[in-house]
């Protein structure tokens, strides 16, 4: 059963969130008032909805939405869903690679789109698999375990996460594994391919990936990479 969380420090709120969930699907679904309480459950959430101005005026001593998105962030691949009541705090959860974003009040059609949506990206990160060659034995990866590949010397080797080793090298050409992995994968250069959902940072000249490498993007391809990137944040 998929577990759903709840984050919002209105309690009507909460209420509400927590009826429009159980309506659209069949969860598990824990409630939390405030940042600090959803981030020490020890549940592993498949979907978060989360408060993106959570605590934003500064009473007490709760995190924002953002912030407490960032955490999750570190340790967990969650699908996180901001919820808020201004349209300006809306490009603050592209920085921690949110699924979707909705405002205040809620649109129930809409909320209930992107929840199935939310469904459909779990069970397709849960059945898309790669299986390579490797160390004369085939092995079975996860898509969504891939963080990057990198190209040297006729080989590829895989950085993977969540698995019993770091990284897998095998003979393959570039363009092949690209084709292979889709549209949630970008080419940042000739050498490299990376999982968009694993990126947490880029500049001019690398991209940083939430396992802290950072990979290298062409010049020629940071528009292209800029736009892939944010093409994917914006999903709908």
């Amino acid at each position: 059963m998929l577990k759903v969380a709840i984050c919002d420090d209105e309690q009507p709120i909460r209420e509400y969130l927590q009826k429009l969930t159980e309506q659209c699907m069949t969860a598990e679904v824990s409630v939390f008032g405030n940042g600090e309480a959803l981030l020490n459950s020890k549940t592993p959430f498949d979907i978060v909805l989360l408060d993106i101005s959570l605590n934003r005026e500064g009473e007490g001593t709760n995190l924002n939405g953002v912030e407490v998105a960032r955490q999750f962030r570190r340790k967990s691949d969650v699908i996180i869903i901001f919820i808020t009541a201004l349209r300006e705090y809306v490009f603050d959860g592209y920085d921690v690679g949110a699924f979707h974003y909705l405002l205040k009040p809620l649109n129930e059609q809409k909320f209930r789109e992107v929840m199935e949506k939310a469904v459909s990206q779990l069970q397709k990160k849960t059945e898309e698999t790669l299986m390579v060659k490797t160390g004369g034995s085939y092995v079975n990866i996860p898509v969504s375990n891939i963080v990057y590949a990198e190209n040297t010397a006729r080989k590829i080797t895989l950085y993977v996460k969540d698995m019993v080793q770091p990284c897998y090298t095998f003979y393959e050409k570039m363009e092949n594994l690209e084709k292979s992995l889709g549209e949630g994968f970008f080419r940042s250069h000739r050498g490299f391919l990376v999982n968009l959902a694993e990126v947490s940072g880029y500049d001019h000249t690398g991209i940083t990936m939430k396992n802290g490498a950072v990979v290298y993007l062409a010049k020629a391809k940071y528009h292209d990479f800029v736009a892939a990137y944010m093409n994917y944040l914006r999903r709908e």
